[in-house]
């Protein structure tokens, strides 16, 4: 087999999404213990200790305790190499999640047990579900108090609609947690609340009926487990890897990242049964991972990683091919040839040089303003990879620069903050004001604190009072004449040039799409 395809073959590359506060951060970071990337594990909620967790590297971020944008990991794990998207589990930032889900081949998303399927989850799972992303579901905290285990499958089921396949289960939960039975193992994987979790607490238990298991976990935990595994062999499906790839059924594991608990279990698996790189669409044709001319998209930008150098960076997920530092690649859009002289992988915020990078790798190449989201890089190829959005914003405030003296500082912030896509930027035909548009409320402080602590800019918001900005278009030349003609005031371009209309209710979004029925109106635009 040729290095390409074996390198092909060593990557994983997945997203780790969940609610706010399900503990997401948490078990990306063990996980990173697990691949020596990391030697000691942030304190992520104590003041006392200055580290803060590795993924969250933004200023803002460390001040919430909340993700804001997607970090990225890679790692080696079992001479495999591992790719980790973390993304910001709260909702106002869920653009930033749905398009890194585009970019990942498989998810794992991370349940709390007393908190059980909440909207966040349901959102995000639904996305994976569009895409058939393959799922593996952690159950998370299991040190606490939370829902039965029966109770918390059928509610993944029902609530997710999906067929799960449990392969590890509970044995006793909050002050009677006694460990895990691993039932992709057979192995007795047993908890100690005092101390860190080390080799000797797992034992190989082929057969549950022994009478070395009271030994172990005493005689009702013993009794419990039994039956519960039983009930679970009879009621749920085996797990198999084919139905699992093809997004059919989701494998369950259950565990407490905070005590490093099931995450071993978790990550062992994973790296035998997740996707290698998989085919990504393309508007053109369907690219594969083992072609060998190189393609890759755009999907997130970040400005100002590190704030002592005014960088952006591009992060690319790479398609086929290999990508090669110091090679010309074509930017498709711009239709010009770009070569990258200081490519990196990531390690969260510190940065390595790179000197090659295959299928499911996340490049970060270095950018002074060429790349937009959903940019393409290939060979010379004319490739259009499909599927990354812009939603339709859902709250709208006029944006005005707060001091006149920095007026070249406030437009360039803006502009560099609405490439990276944290929000869209409408500007009003009839008077050129601008708009900001977002999905939730905290991405308007976002906007100010980075406004004021990358750019030395201020900005302050007014209120404006719009119900939904939608994309219009319209193939007869005539009709969208008219329409722009009549409804002048409520025309807006946004950040690409594109025409939006800007809808103060939903009756008259209404009467528009009904007095013009040859204009298109669309909610999302495909970067």
């Amino acid at each position: 087999m040729s290095n390409y395809l074996s390198e092909l073959r060593r990557r994983r590359t997945f997203a780790i999404v969940a609610h706010p506060d399900a503990g997401k951060t948490t078990l990306t970071e063990k996980l990173l213990l697990f691949g020596g990337a990391i030697q000691t594990a942030g304190a992520v909620k104590s003041n006392k200790i200055k580290k803060s967790t590795v993924s969250d590297f933004m200023e803002i971020e460390r001040q919430r305790g909340i993700s804001v944008s997607t970090s990225v990991m890679g790692f080696e794990y079992r001479d495999l190499q591992i790719n980790i998207l973390d993304t910001p589990g709260h909702e106002d930032f869920q653009e930033d999640t749905y398009r890194t889900l585009t970019a990942v081949d498989s998810a794992i998303v991370v349940i709390d047990v007393a908190n059980g399927v909440e909207k966040q989850t349901e959102k995000l799972t639904k996305v994976c579900r569009m895409r058939a992303t393959p799922i593996i579901f952690f159950v998370n905290k299991l040190d606490r108090e939370g829902k039965d285990g029966f109770d918390l499958l059928d509610e993944i089921e029902q609530k997710l609609d999906l067929r799960v396949c449990p392969l590890s289960w509970p044995i006793g939960m909050g002050q009677r947690f006694k460990g895990v039975y691993n039932m992709y193992e057979k192995k007795l994987v047993l908890f100690n609340p005092h101390g860190k979790q080390e080799e000797e607490e797992i034992i190989v238990f082929e057969d549950l009926t022994s009478p070395d298991l009271e030994k172990h976990i005493g005689e009702s935990a013993a009794r419990e487990l039994r039956s519960d595994v039983e009930v679970l062999e009879t009621v749920y499906p085996p797990f198999n890897k084919e139905d699992y790839l093809a997004g059919k059924i989701c494998p369950i594991f259950f565990g407490s990242a905070v005590n490093n608990f099931g995450v071993k279990e978790l990550l062992d698996c994973f790296v035998e049964i997740a996707p290698t790189p998989l085919p990504r669409h393309a508007e053109e044709r369907e690219v594969k991972p083992e072609e060998r001319k190189m393609s890759g998209f755009v999907f997130k930008i970040f400005a100002n990683m590190d704030p002592k150098h005014r960088d952006r960076i591009a992060f690319l997920r790479i398609c086929s091919g290999k990508f090669e530092r110091n090679k010309n690649y074509r930017h498709i859009r711009l239709e010009r040839e770009f070569k990258f002289p200081n490519p990196t992988m990531f390690m969260a915020s510190k940065k390595t040089l790179l000197e090659e990078a295959y299928p499911g790798d996340v490049v970060g190449l270095y950018d002074s303003g060429n790349f937009k989201i959903g940019d393409t890089l290939t060979e010379g190829e004319l490739l259009h990879f499909k599927g990354i959005p812009s939603f339709s914003p859902e709250q709208f405030r006029y944006v005005e620069n707060a001091d006149p003296m920095k007026q070249k500082q406030f437009v360039k912030g803006l502009d560099q903050l609405m490439d990276e896509g944290v929000a869209q930027m409408f500007t009003r035909q009839s008077d050129g004001r601008r708009i900001i548009g977002t999905v939730g409320q905290l991405q308007f402080e976002v906007i100010q604190h980075r406004l004021e602590s990358e750019y030395n800019a201020k900005c302050r918001y007014e209120a404006v009072s719009l119900h939904k900005a939608c994309w219009v278009s319209a193939e007869d030349p005539k009709a969208m004449a008219e329409f722009l003609d009549r409804r002048k005031r409520d025309i807006a371009k946004d950040s690409e040039g594109q025409l939006v209309f800007l809808a103060e209710t939903p009756w008259i979004l209404q009467t528009a799409q009904e007095n013009f029925p040859k204009i298109k109106f669309s909610f999302t635009s495909e970067g």
